[in-house]
């Protein structure tokens, strides 16, 4: 597999409690010890310079901002388009929504408010609808939210037409729509377009490097000129500027570069995994939902909960993450290979 020499799982744990655990190439290592660097808070950093404007063309905007994390790339799309008492409109399974909470209200000021969804899509008549109208003191609607791949629904992929229909509804009523993309080229990869035609419907987009892509640290916020420079600003505000960053800047050069057409291979991967897991108990997963490199596994109707599930794994040296009682969540990366999901196949099988 490719990449993964470097770093090979399936002779030892297997961890398939996200993609953020995969190690840097040696091919990124180089170019961070290598790296052409300056102060990126000051002058500017020729490397993180090279990064963004990459960033920028890939995902079709004007320009973009390097960040220590998706995390603070999604705050600082809110605090840069939503001013303090608006609503941010949000499917209740997005990561903005089931993780990222306390920037969003403590930080940014801003009140999340659930809009019905399947598999990452929108109802558009109830998104219509909540954009049209607003609670009892409540000020409105001053962002619309979406993810691609969906972490919450399993990796699924949002459509590019839906997409489309999201942000042309949206802008019919001067809303912006951000585009939560962590894992915007799994979905690219995915579709089979590029991440530019996925972003064309919206005004902002953030993509980590350090997740399928395997860089140590880092994502981007992209959109117009003038947002990503609201965006620096306020990175200044909450400590986000960085110094000699073309030391991880750098890996991310890497990432884009080199990393994305072999996002393929995870997804395969999952695909095996969800129909060896499906053979072994059919209401544990169904394959055709599995999209991309995540699979969400319902263990409701087996013996134990998830966490007795996920510490019986353990002991066969399956790492899987917990999530609420009844649900697993296994991500495929460049370290697992069809060796190492039939390992895991065969650990659920022993567990059971």
């Amino acid at each position: 597999m490719s990449g993964a020499t470097d770093d090979h799982s399936s002779a030892g744990a297997i961890d398939l409690r996200s993609d953020t655990v995969t190690r840097p190439t040696a091919a990124m290592l180089e170019a961070m010890r290598t790296a052409p660097l300056g102060d990126d808070s000051r002058d500017g950093d020729p490397t993180v310079v090279r990064l963004e404007r990459l960033a920028a063309a890939m995902v079709g905007k004007e320009a973009a901002l390097f960040v220590p994390s998706g995390t603070m790339g999604n705050l600082l799309a809110v605090l840069a388009h939503v001013r303090p008492g608006h609503d941010v409109l949000v499917d209740p399974l997005a990561h903005l929504a089931t993780s990222e909470i306390a920037g969003l209200v403590g930080v940014a000021g801003v009140v999340p408010r659930s809009v019905a969804s399947r598999a990452g899509c929108y109802d558009l008549a109830a998104l219509a609808a909540a954009l049209a109208t607003a609670p009892a003191g409540r000020v409105g609607a001053g962002l619309v939210w979406l993810e691609t791949s969906h972490n919450g629904a399993g990796g699924r992929v949002v459509p590019v037409d839906h997409v489309g229909e999201v942000g042309a509804m949206a802008r019919r009523r001067g809303v912006p729509v951000h585009l939560d993309g962590a894992r915007l080229f799994n979905a690219a990869v995915a579709l089979g377009v590029p991440a530019a035609t996925i972003a064309a419907p919206v005004d902002s987009v953030m993509v980590c490097v350090s997740k399928g892509l395997s860089a140590p640290v880092g994502s981007l916020l992209a959109g117009s000129v003038a947002f990503v420079a609201r965006a620096r600003a306020l990175r200044r505000m909450l400590g986000g500027a960085m110094r000699q960053a073309g030391v991880i800047a750098a890996a991310g050069l890497v990432a884009l570069e080199t990393m994305i057409d072999r996002l393929a291979q995870d997804h395969a991967v999952a695909r095996r995994l969800a129909a060896g897991l499906a053979g072994l108990e059919k209401t544990l997963v169904d394959p055709a939902t599995v999209e991309t490199n995540m699979l969400r596994l319902d263990v409701s109707r087996t013996r134990h909960d998830a966490e007795a599930w996920a510490a019986a794994l353990a002991r066969h040296g399956i790492l899987v993450q917990a999530s609420g009682a009844a649900q697993l969540r296994l991500v495929t990366h460049r370290h697992i290979d069809p060796a190492a999901a039939d390992r895991v196949i065969a650990a659920f099988a022993a567990a059971a």
